[in-house]
């Protein structure tokens, strides 16, 4: 009697605990269903204004598109997949080179900055400006008569500045604006004073090289 009672006892245990369990899913599907409700009730709305926003777009660009249109450019984004995730990764690769060089491309920006305002300081660009202005001049006052003989006779032109530019003559030259701007001539000489000069074999030499000169004027 005491076993069938307590073997009754067990069954209504176990009985209690698959009620309880029951009880317990039944809630939590109450409450799934009550949030469901309330996800729906939030986006009715929000779809019907979807919805509404989506006609009123394909509205405006029917005449424009056609379904046909929409299709093909679907089915062609389907075959170029592939091509698409490769232009994706490269676009990766160079947004991620990009913030590498970044920083380097700010340092060689600084470094421009810096030497274009040490080159305004020492006046390079004052006398870029100058030359600008030079350079207007030249070519307002020649023709283009003057620019064509000019290029026809460079290379004599050059090859008479080569000769010019040689050390001895520019020493020459030198000299002789050295003495004529710090040496005053003087007033009365005397032509015993010339022909004494005369013996003088520096003034022998000048003498020579002058009537050499004149000679060349002359023939030319």
């Amino acid at each position: 009697m005491d076993q069938t009672i307590s073997e009754l006892n067990q069954k209504i245990d176990a009985l209690t605990e698959q009620v309880a369990f029951l009880a317990e899913e039944a809630r939590q599907q109450k409450r799934r269903r009550q949030e469901w409700e309330e996800l729906q009730n939030d986006l009715t709305p929000v779809a019907g204004e979807l919805y509404r926003l989506s006609v009123e777009q394909l509205n405006e660009i029917e005449s424009y598109v056609q379904l046909e249109d929409g299709l093909r450019l679907f089915k062609r984004l389907m075959r170029n997949t592939r091509n698409l995730e490769q232009m994706l990764d490269q676009m990766e690769s160079l947004a991620a080179m990009w913030q590498d060089l970044n920083p380097l491309s700010q340092d060689a920006f600084l470094t421009v900055m810096h030497r274009l305002d040490e080159m305004e300081r020492k006046g390079y660009f004052n006398f870029a400006r100058g030359g600008m202005a030079i350079m207007d001049n030249v070519v307002t006052s020649f023709t283009q008569e003057d620019v064509q003989q000019l290029g026809e006779n460079i290379v004599l032109i050059l090859q008479a500045v080569k000769e010019m530019t040689q050390p001895e003559i520019m020493t020459m030259m030198r000299n002789t604006a050295v003495i004529m701007r710090e040496e005053e001539a003087p007033v009365d000489v005397s032509m015993f004073t010339i022909l004494k000069q005369l013996n003088d074999p520096a003034v022998k030499r000048g003498l020579s090289k002058t009537l050499s000169v004149l000679r060349t004027v002359s023939e030319n």
